[in-house]
């Protein structure tokens, strides 16, 4: 299930091509690139796939499992024709060590759980909003939770997964 998010895409489409390192707070956890978790082998990794000449976007996530992660960004971020997009979880990316270590050249963009009128449009039905704000409140406003509907106790032990990961 996709859900467009317009205010995330405009936020990220107005620093499109700007030399900023760009932050979405919301995977590296894919076995695929475990061995990309070494900072140099991911820089060599993302080195080779630089084209010349050309605008190249890199979207990493899950960046707090890279050793050394600054080291990339910072290599990267001094190419040209290099657009990154970092995504993390909120402790690591919010820390005061990350921003000082990339220097500080990069925008941070939060992402919050939907809105309730994101909520509205993400169930396509924009009738009966006083049922759908209990549901709202009932079912957790986390995108994921839209393909959980009216299965309580599996929103229940998404959420308390999601409270003690961030303990």
């Amino acid at each position: 299930m996709i859900i467009e998010r317009k205010e995330y895409l405009n936020k990220l489409i107005t620093w499109k091509d700007k030399q900023l390192i760009k932050i979405v707070t919301i995977n590296f956890e894919d076995l695929d690139y475990e061995e990309l978790t070494n900072y140099k082998k991911l820089y060599n990794y993302l080195k080779e796939k630089l084209i010349p000449n050309k605008m190249t976007y890199i979207f990493l996530d899950e960046s707090q499992n890279v050793d050394q992660f600054p080291k990339v960004l910072d290599s990267l971020y001094i190419k040209d024709n290099v657009d990154i997009y970092v995504t993390g979880s909120n402790a690591y990316m919010l820390s005061s060590e990350i921003a000082t270590m990339i220097s500080r050249r990069y925008i941070q963009i939060e992402m919050l759980p939907l809105s309730f009128k994101e909520y509205m449009e993400s169930t396509g039905n924009m009738n009966d909003r006083g049922i759908k704000y209990t549901e709202y409140l009932q079912n957790s406003s986390f995108p994921y939770a839209l393909q959980l509907k009216n299965q309580p106790d599996e929103i229940r032990d998404t959420l308390k997964v999601f409270i003690i990961q961030l303990l």
